[in-house]
């Protein structure tokens, strides 16, 4: 038993001075507590979350709050640049980012900054690892380039993508371009020598959105070529602007791909010559459709459907909402949970909607056992819940159109916590050749389940190691003398009996007063 508190470290008691052995002590009694989640003291780790973030809530204290509909990382993202940071780093590390003169901005789209880029700024320059994209030479396989744009004014020359390179076919330098400018308010991009054998327009194509870009509004745009269809496809807000299939027969797979092969590694360029915000940029190895090049990238599969790029959700916030799990909270054996009550902000049509559960081993709990109960807006629980352990999840959902989102600052659980059992109020401790032997009276706790006897060398220090019955502390069960063997004679030894309950033994009372006794060897 010795090994399941082996933390104990040194326990001190005050000496408790008995009036009279007539004296009644009454058995433990019930105390109201409180567990606060979140608060002044802030959010610790949960068990679970799921499309939630943290903010900034009531009091300007930090607060749960749904996150937006960023792009996250997955295995097929090359680049990734949510602007969230001050550093500015591409989430990935596969780019180097070697300049960049963006500013922050409020305003954005998805998350809480994205990157303001001036007239008078060159945007960013990045350099591509060995393996990304735009960091290796050769065949590239399927890829898409996506990000929300902002643009201020959307003039003629405006750009917003540029990347330059060269490839050597049979001694001969030919000049590769791929760049996203503007044009007559509409965003173009060229590939020019990217795909191999194609040779019209002296190996250029051009694909230009029809809508026209209105300056101060967001709009989403993302290229994508697929490598085994051959379309190379331009979207806005998810609807196809321009296309065209890079085949011989300029239809899907009919006649021979011409496929990007890239050449020498060079840098890419965003927001070169652009005034205007960018918000969460990246580059994937993918199409539209979400089919990775099985023969390109071996590693890769398909993307799981809930990352598909042709299902790109508009909504700041998923209308699927969030949800947090709190680590199971540990209180006293059969306490009762009364109520729970949180400090939460909903803005209009948004909600917050609170659940608990309890029990007595958490390492058995899963995702539906114990039930889940939902808390009533006045913080009511339906039912009750007496446990070892308490846990509170909370849903957030945002409004209908997915712009607002609740947050909750603060989670407080009120319940009614069994007090320690008693400890026994008088204890006593003779001497033997190499053994002490223990009287106490029984706990008047009823929950009472057995005792665990503390002994060691030094006052109030109960680290004792060597006896018959094991290290400090042995337990002792549910009887009232206990004899300790395999002492040192000669060697004062102090002792302290506390109790634990009949519900579990590691929670255990408070400890009685000490008492000391030296062993010695008997002629």
């Amino acid at each position: 038993m010795s090994e399941k508190i082996s933390g104990f470290k040194i326990l001190r008691f005050a000496s408790v001075c008995l009036l009279s052995v007539s004296v009644f002590i009454a058995p433990s009694s019930s105390e109201s507590k409180s567990i606060v989640l979140g608060g002044k003291n802030g959010w610790q780790p949960l068990s679970f979350e799921k499309g939630t973030e943290r903010g900034v809530g009531k009091f300007g204290w930090e607060s749960i709050e749904l996150s937006t509909n960023s792009r996250r990382e997955t295995e097929y993202t090359d680049l990734l640049l949510d602007f969230e940071k001050s550093s500015k780093s591409d989430l990935t590390g596969n780019y180097e980012i070697l300049d960049s003169n963006f500013t922050f901005s409020k305003k954005a789209k998805m998350g809480k900054r994205a990157a303001l880029s001036t007239a008078h700024g060159t945007g960013m320059t990045l350099k591509g690892k060995s393996g990304s994209l735009f960091g290796t030479q050769g065949f590239s396989g399927s890829f898409s380039i996506e990000f929300w744009l902002c643009p201020s004014i959307a003039e003629n020359g405006e750009k917003v993508f540029s990347w330059r390179s060269s490839r050597t076919i049979e001694d001969y330098v030919n000049y590769q371009m791929i760049t996203a400018s503007f044009f007559n308010n509409h965003l173009e991009w060229k590939f020019s020598n990217v795909f191999d054998g194609w040779t019209e327009n002296h190996g250029e194509i051009v694909l230009s959105c029809q809508r026209t870009i209105v300056p101060n509004e967001w709009t989403h745009h993302i290229i994508s070529f697929d490598e085994h269809t051959g379309l190379l496809e331009y979207r806005i807000d998810g609807k196809t602007e321009a296309l065209r299939f890079m085949t011989e027969s300029g239809h899907e797979r009919h006649g021979s791909i011409f496929t990007p092969i890239l050449g020498v590694p060079a840098e890419i360029e965003l927001c070169p010559l652009f005034t205007g915000s960018i918000d969460d940029f990246r580059i994937v190895r993918t199409s539209i459709e979400g089919e990775a090049s099985s023969q390109a990238i071996p590693a890769f599969k398909a993307l799981p459907k809930a990352d598909n790029l042709s299902e790109m959700k508009y909504d700041v916030y998923a209308l699927s909402g969030g949800r947090i799990e709190s680590q199971p909270l540990s209180v006293n054996p059969g306490s009762k949970l009364e109520r729970v009550d949180a400090v939460v902000s909903t803005p209009s049509e948004t909600s917050v909607q609170l659940f608990v559960r309890g029990g007595d081993n958490y390492f058995e709990w899963t995702d539906k056992n114990p039930e889940w109960k939902s808390v009533n807006k006045d913080g009511t629980i339906d039912g009750e819940i007496s446990a070892r352990y308490f846990q509170v999840a909370a849903d957030l959902y945002p409004d209908g159109s997915g712009k607002k989102s609740p947050s909750i600052t603060e989670i407080s659980l009120k319940y009614t916590e069994t007090a320690l059992p008693l400890p026994p109020f008088r204890i006593s401790a003779a001497a033997g050749d190499s053994s002490v032997t223990l009287t106490w009276s029984h706990s008047l706790d009823d929950s009472v389940g057995g005792y665990y006897v503390y002994y060691g060398t030094r006052p109030g220090e109960y680290l004792g190691v060597g006896a018959v019955q094991g290290n400090s502390p042995v337990n002792a069960g549910n009887i009232a003398t206990f004899t300790i063997t395999g002492l040192k004679n000669g060697t004062v030894y102090y002792f302290a009996v506390a109790t634990y309950s009949s519900s579990d033994e590691s929670f255990i009372g408070t400890l009685s007063k000490e008492v000391s006794a030296r062993p010695l060897q008997k002629n």
